[in-house]
């Protein structure tokens, strides 16, 4: 069985139906249930559940303390390459976009990485546009080596692999992966991608299992916020990620909530997702799966991430530039989009420890992967 079974099993249609049938009992039902299942998530992140956020975030904030401490885990993207071959029609790295185009050399891979490590950073998410042929899985390997040593933990956000491919990034030193559905609405996802690999819905669909079975230790999905309904967006990534908590539970499962930033090409988002409903769909995650990382990055504004860090927010990127060599080489490449929190990580660091937390830039050694890794 593979989440595609899963994901079968959940009319479109009706799952929106259903959550816009959520009454307020079925909201104080799902808030009394010691552990939400699913269906008690669809009444959390349904427009009746709107009245009750206050106690949801009480809930949320006291879950994650309980499973996290006063945590929150600092990293920071690492975009060594904006080419790309497919045609998204919300993405700066868009194929049709005419965008200064830039795959980084192993010296300035390592001179940005440098860059970083200078900054206190030792989890690092490398980035790529999705171009195979622009950086190769055995490029892209020696680059994970050439950089291991700068940093404990190593996550890639580039473009889906098979299982093979993903083991030899496992090898090379990898220890995360993230990878965004964008949509989980196929008949949407086909208009919103236009050519290439990308457009292979199933393709990136399976791709969090096969990093699983690859042994990768750290899974990130999200879908993209803005392109489909958010009620329907949010329920299936979290039946997603609770899929894969149960059936890959080697790894940690996290879940990442990116919302439509301006970017080349100039898409406007297809849903405006209000901020009221992302509290409610970090909230109603958190209820839903008490150990899942829960993610926020530079997308968001400086007052919405610092409202956010109590309320079950366990890893927040900083000081991010979504350009290649955009650390140390300033207006090298395009981005990927525009950030909206641009404090330099001090800065970020001590708001969050103004609020009772602690940046934490260390949670992990690659040395634990000794035993697979060459």
């Amino acid at each position: 069985m593979t989440f595609f079974d899963e994901f079968q099993k959940h009319d479109h249609r009706r799952v929106l139906d259903r959550i816009m049938g959520m009454k307020a009992q079925d909201v104080e039902r799902a808030l009394q249930a010691e552990r939400p299942g699913i269906e008690d998530f669809q009444a959390l992140i349904s427009p009746a559940a709107e009245d009750y956020l206050e106690p949801m975030a009480a809930r949320s904030h006291r879950i994650t303390r309980q499973r996290f401490g006063n945590n929150i885990q600092m990293y920071v993207p690492l975009y060594i390459s904006n080419e790309c071959t497919n045609g998204c029609v919300y993405c700066g790295f868009n194929a049709n976009n005419p965008v200064h185009r830039k795959t980084l050399t192993m010296e300035e891979i390592e001179q940005d990485a440098l860059a970083l490590h200078r900054q206190e950073f030792r989890h690092v998410l490398v980035l790529t546009g999705e171009a195979p042929n622009a950086v190769r899985n055995e490029e892209l390997a020696a680059a994970i080596r050439k950089i291991r040593p700068l940093f404990s933990s190593i996550s890639i956000e580039v473009y889906p692999m098979d299982v093979a491919g993903y083991r030899e990034m496992v090898a090379a030193g990898v220890d995360g992966l993230t990878i965004y559905q964008e949509t989980y609405d196929p008949d949407l996802y086909k208009e919103l991608h236009l050519f290439g690999k990308k457009r292979d819905f199933l393709w990136r669909l399976g791709t969090p299992e096969r990093g699983g079975e690859a042994g990768i230790r750290r899974i990130g999905i999200g879908a993209l916020l803005g392109l489909g309904n958010f009620y329907v967006e949010t329920f299936f990534t979290g039946l997603h990620a609770l899929y894969l908590a149960h059936r890959h539970w080697r790894s940690l499962v996290s879940v990442s909530f990116p919302r439509i930033r301006p970017a080349e090409g100039g898409f406007a988002p297809l849903y405006q997702v209000t901020d009221k409903q992302m509290v409610q769909g970090i909230c109603a995650m958190r209820l839903l799966l008490p150990d899942c990382g829960l993610t926020l990055s530079t997308r968001e504004s400086a007052r919405f991430r610092d409202n956010l860090i109590p309320l079950g927010v366990t890893q927040m990127s900083a000081g991010s530039s979504t350009a290649p060599g955009g650390y140390s080489h300033k207006d090298e490449g395009t981005g990927q989009f525009n950030i909206d929190d641009d404090r330099s990580p001090e800065e970020i660091s001590r708001v969050i420890r103004s609020k009772g937390y602690e940046a934490v830039w260390k949670d992990w050694d690659a040395a634990f992967l000794e035993d697979t890794a060459s």
